[in-house]
């Protein structure tokens, strides 16, 4: 390294996090065609041109992860000031806004979304302890406070989990989960950080949620918890396919304990051999019968690339590589391109999470 860049690295008050010389090619093209001046995200593949807290809350760990500061608080304070009506302290944020039908730009659902809201607490939680802001991780002690009273239920016989958002999953003894809305390394961080918490008791439920209900190699959107058995959700059947993509995603992310990650692998065995057999993966599956349809779009390769990583057989991996070379994103598909920012961002060493859930940026010095 040239001795100017040690000095860099020195008089940063960031350190290795901050890692300002990397550039992330992924990152900016999403700036560019979704983030405008005031940091919304904007989804303009729906005509109401649509802004969501998921949006939000993925694209401020995205730029917490591209060490892009200037980013992050613009996307922060747009969220705070439009979804959760001023006050981040008090107010967990509406998951929908956009244009309504008379052209008013507004609040389109107040509900909540459980999934934005962890990811939100965890970016500001990690941007607080990367950037030494402590009032970003006040914020994120206060957002966990307010999942916790609003979102987190008691299943009997499971224990503590997280439901979808504050209204409409849970009534009559049924409670309606979406296994993807609970990332492990999200949820290994809250634990070690509040060790005492609800957050260490959510661990062992959730680790049982989501091996039960991919017991067959293939993980479903929705699933109901009544009667002290899964059932299908009433939303979506069994079926596998937006959402669930998801599950894959997470799990191929979470630290590399060998034991762990053989699990893992094992038990999406189904899933790998679809692709074996296909090359892509589907855009719908059973995942009570592993029954599938049609074909996933790019994004869904994307976010089997750190799974594939952690199976024994290079070519699956070489493959799904290939055809993201070979299909450009879409330029309005939201989606597609955050899909593609967590699994090729993960793919190539732009940042991991540690066995305890902390985020580990890629480095300056790994970028030379």
């Amino acid at each position: 390294m040239k001795p100017w860049m040690v000095m860099l690295l020195v008089l940063s008050p960031l350190g290795n996090a901050a890692h300002a010389g990397c550039q992330w090619p992924l990152w900016e093209q999403f700036k560019q065609r979704f983030v405008d001046a005031g940091g919304r995200v904007i989804d303009s593949s729906d005509p109401r041109a649509i802004t969501t807290s998921e949006g939000q809350a993925y694209a401020m760990f995205f730029a917490l992860a591209a060490g892009d500061q200037q980013t992050f608080e613009r996307l922060l304070r747009w969220l705070e000031a439009n979804l959760a009506q001023g006050d981040l302290q008090r107010h967990l944020p509406a998951w929908l806004w956009g244009r309504n039908p008379d052209g008013q730009w507004q609040v389109l659902d107040s509900n909540s979304a459980a999934d934005a809201d962890l990811w939100l607490a965890y970016s500001l939680q990690e941007a607080g302890r990367l950037w030494q802001h402590p009032d970003y991780s006040r914020l994120s002690a206060r957002q966990l406070a307010l999942i916790e009273h609003h979102e987190v239920a008691q299943l009997p016989q499971l224990g503590p989990l997280l439901l979808a958002g504050t209204e409409g999953f849970t009534g009559q003894d049924r409670w309606t989960l979406n296994p993807s809305y609970s990332p492990l390394p999200l949820l290994h961080s809250f634990a070690h950080r509040y060790p005492d918490s609800i957050w260490a008791a959510m661990l062992e439920p959730t680790q049982r949620m989501l091996e039960e209900t991919s017991a067959r190699g293939f993980a479903p959107d929705w699933v109901e918890w009544h009667d002290g058995q899964w059932q299908a959700s009433r939303r979506s059947g069994w079926q596998g396919s937006y959402d669930a993509i998801r599950v894959y995603l997470w799990a191929g992310m979470q630290a590399p304990d060998p034991e762990e990650a053989d699990r893992v692998v094992q038990r999406f065995q189904p899933m790998l051999r679809y692709l074996r057999q296909h090359e892509r993966p589907p855009l719908r599956v059973d995942s009570l019968t592993g029954t599938a349809e049609g074909y996933g779009p790019p994004g869904f390769s994307a976010a089997l690339l750190p799974l594939l990583s952690r199976a024994a057989e290079p070519h699956l991996l070489q493959e799904q590589l290939a055809r993201l070379a070979a299909e450009p994103l879409q330029e309005d598909a939201y989606y597609d391109h955050v899909l593609s920012l967590f699994g090729q961002g993960w793919s190539e060493g732009r940042y991991r999470f540690s066995p305890r859930g902390a985020l580990q940026p890629q480095s300056l010095e790994e970028c030379l």
